[in-house]
């Protein structure tokens, strides 16, 4: 593609009204605009190959609080280094900062996008970039501010070192082949959420204090590496959650401080499939793994486990839990002996269901978790049971120690 002449803007006043869309319906396709600082008319419509350059967030792009501030209809665009603000505030409509229709190799680069319902909206777009935009919402509550980065039906993207805070959820649906990475999200409430979607990597993203980490939802063929999940707590809290999804690896992530640091519900969902999860860290959350419905096919490798309140957690009867597969894992209160110097447990760590657990089935008896009558109970339980506990994990060969990871 050739860039064929270059618009300067230097004779804009402040706030001009309706020069920028003016400008763009008159420029050439390939243009580049370069805006100087200054607030100009939003709700602008991009029809045609162009490049906007607001030259280090200068430039302020501004809608008149109806609709959507800048709508791309139009491949080979890029958009960067602008201020972009006051969207319109109906989700029917998603009012959107940006809004992408139906075009490939579109760019949005290092913006600033404010006070907008929803940040940036695919929709239909292909090998297309979103990559080091700050993105926050409406000063909404938080089930009422938009998505900060939403993919519908949109395929081999990039989404790379954006930083979303107090925004409602990063959405990713029936989207196949995107790279997600060095995200940055904070305060909102699914950091990262897939449905219906297939051969995505997700890698070195930072989620905290959101109430969601990331959930594979009805979805496969997926890859996570490395992200970090920190402090998603409440009732919904959790680190990386997985329904109805097969094929996944889930590998060299870090969940702590969470309310459930993986949570597995019917996964994999797909005969004869598995889910591989290694070497990841589950560090001080009130669950390491809860297994929800018939959850089993799960490999779980060289993990390490420590400091949970409980490492596993079953809430449904008769899901043959045991069939899910545990090699090499580091579990904090394995209580067994390494003779042979191996780093290996001589014998096998086995999770096991006491009678301080029966609030896994009858919530209402949470409430006298941790009192001296439950203490008392499951240690009777253990020291001369009436029936044989009920396993939920065995690892034949546990990692006796962490070498000094943590």
């Amino acid at each position: 593609m050739r860039w064929l002449y270059i618009v300067i803007f230097s004779f804009l006043p402040l706030f001009a009204t309706n020069l920028l869309q003016t400008a763009i319906n008159k420029a050439e396709p390939g243009s580049l605009l370069e805006l100087p600082a200054g607030v100009y008319r939003g709700n602008i419509t991009i029809n045609k190959p162009l490049i906007i350059d607001g030259k280090n967030q200068k430039a302020i792009i501004e809608g008149d609080g109806q609709g959507t501030v800048i709508r791309i209809k139009s491949s080979y665009v890029t958009i960067k280094n602008l201020i972009i603000r006051h969207s319109g505030q109906e989700h029917e409509r998603v009012d959107a900062g940006v809004a992408i229709i139906k075009a490939k190799h579109v760019k949005i680069q290092n913006c600033k996008i404010l006070d907008s319902l929803f940040g940036i909206d695919l929709q239909q777009v292909s090998k297309s970039e979103i990559s080091g935009n700050y993105i926050t919402s409406k000063p909404f509550s938080l089930g009422l501010r938009g998505d900060a980065i939403r993919l519908w039906y949109s395929n081999d993207n990039i989404v790379r070192g954006n930083r979303i805070i107090k925004s409602r959820d990063f959405v990713v649906w029936y989207s196949h082949g995107n790279l997600i990475e060095k995200n940055y999200g904070e305060y909102c409430r699914y950091s990262l959420h897939f449905m219906y979607t297939g051969k995505n990597i997700v890698q070195d993203n930072v989620f905290k204090h959101n109430s969601v980490g990331i959930f594979f939802m009805y979805s496969q063929d997926t890859e996570a590496y490395r992200n970090v999940i920190e402090n998603s707590l409440g009732t919904t809290g959790l680190g990386i959650g997985l329904k109805d999804s097969s094929n996944y690896i889930i590998k060299n992530n870090t969940m702590i401080y969470c309310a459930r640091g993986l949570y597995i519900d019917r996964s994999p969902f797909q005969p004869d499939a598995h889910n591989y999860i290694e070497g990841n860290k589950l560090l001080y959350n009130s669950e390491a793994v809860h297994f929800h419905s018939l959850s089993i096919a799960n490999i779980f490798k060289d993990n390490i486990i420590k400091g949970n309140i409980e490492n596993v957690i079953n809430d449904s009867y008769n899901t043959r839990v045991t069939k899910n597969t545990w090699i090499g894992n580091y579990w904090d209160n394995y209580q067994g002996f390494d003779r042979n110097s191996d780093g290996i447990g001589d014998t096998p760590h086995i999770e096991r269901y006491y009678a301080d657990k029966m609030w896994l089935f009858n919530p209402s008896v949470k409430f006298f978790y941790g009192s001296p009558v439950i203490t008392i109970i499951n240690f009777l339980a253990k020291l001369a049971p009436l029936s044989e506990p009920v396993k939920l994990a065995i690892d034949k060969h546990p990692k006796m120690s962490i070498g000094g990871v943590l």
